[in-house]
């Protein structure tokens, strides 16, 4: 079986957690803790991170600190994980949602203005697969509206937006190290800003709030989101490879995208000029071909993929937060009916995507 994304281990992960584990550092407090938070702050080229436990919490912790409330509304991606707008409706907020454009797959940056209300407090964009989105135009929107923009940058570790890492793009950012990440530690998360008042309020509402004091009196409702140092000792080895992992990631979609040459059932995420995008997944849209058809005929030849995500418009969980369940998307729709993703992982060998293709090619010319 090639999977479709195995994490990929090969610096001082063991050493670290081995030494996290000898010296009894094992819960949240611990060396690797700071770290990690330091290190990939470093790297993302921001002054503060907040590492919790996964991408979801990162969010909700994100929006907390920014304020955002019962009431207010938060714009985000139609076509996005259910965690962005599980994120927003923690905090009893209302998501509102924008269809994908048909090249990036990422958040309609030209829909945008029509959702903003005087309820809305921000714009919550999501660099999908990898691809930042336009963020000029969102942060553009942002000072006219006086919003605030978190980057849901969960599948984009190392991606730039002109010349500029994501998770810089914005007020406050947020990352997923989920294991199929390009960046994992197995379950984690992270925040990012250089803004010291937010990175404060962050660290205090990840930690149920004790403030700067722990003199047990807590000025605001906090979460229990405190990151272990035995998983921060994974991150830390994994930020030391993290060039490493996205050079490999941008080096298998292109022999996918050699080996595909000319196959026109497939459609692949454009990468936009101004763009580094860092292929967290090896998506693609079927063209003329059923798409759960062929994943069963990978399946068969023991080749592992994933549907793409349902838009939020189609998600009952959000209907009684005031999602906009009658809202028309039909890029979001195209991308849900006839996307999938092939196997993607940072340590996915030459011969094995050469199978994939092959397997691909074989299928689809005989329909």
């Amino acid at each position: 079986m090639i999977p479709v994304c195995s994490p990929l281990m090969n610096g001082n992960e063991e050493k670290y957690v081995l030494n996290a584990m000898r010296t009894n550092w094992i819960s949240s407090s611990g060396k690797y803790i700071e770290l990690f938070e330091n290190e990939f702050a470093k790297y993302c080229g921001t002054d503060y991170g907040i590492a919790v436990t996964n991408g979801t919490n990162a969010l909700h912790t994100a929006l907390s600190a920014l304020g955002i409330k019962k009431g207010d509304e938060v714009i985000i991606p139609n076509f996005t994980m259910i965690a962005s707008a599980n994120a927003v409706c923690y905090t009893g907020a209302k998501p509102i949602f924008v269809d994908a454009e048909p090249r990036t797959w990422n958040i309609d940056t030209n829909k945008i203005e029509e959702k903003i209300t005087s309820r809305t407090k921000a714009i919550m964009p999501v660099h999908i697969f990898g691809h930042p989105c336009e963020m000029d135009k969102i942060n553009e929107l942002a000072e006219k509206y006086n919003l605030k923009v978190i980057e849901d940058a969960a599948e984009a570790h190392g991606a730039e937006y002109k010349g500029k890492r994501t998770g810089k793009l914005g007020d406050i950012a947020c990352f997923s190290f989920f294991a199929n990440k390009i960046i994992t530690t197995g379950e984690g998360g992270m925040i990012i800003t250089n803004n010291e008042d937010l990175a404060e309020r962050c660290m205090s509402f990840k930690n149920m709030y004790f403030g700067k004091e722990r003199n047990y009196v807590h000025e605001e409702i906090g979460f229990n989101y405190r990151i272990s140092n035995l998983h921060s000792a994974i991150g830390l080895a994994q930020t030391e490879k993290a060039k490493e992992y996205v050079n490999l990631r941008i080096k298998n979609n292109n022999l996918y995208k050699e080996g595909l040459k000319g196959v026109e059932e497939i459609i692949f995420q454009k990468e936009e000029p101004w763009a580094k995008n860092v292929y967290w997944m090896n998506a693609i849209v079927l063209k003329g071909f059923n798409r759960d058809k062929l994943m069963n005929k990978l399946k068969e030849k023991g080749i592992e993929t994933r549907l793409l995500f349902t838009g939020m418009n189609k998600q009952p969980c959000l209907k009684k937060f005031g999602g906009d369940m009658s809202g028309e998307y039909p890029i979001t729709d195209w991308l849900t009916k006839n996307g999938l993703y092939l196997p993607s992982g940072s340590g996915l060998k030459a011969e094995e995507i050469k199978i994939v293709c092959n397997s691909l090619k074989k299928i689809l010319s005989e329909k």
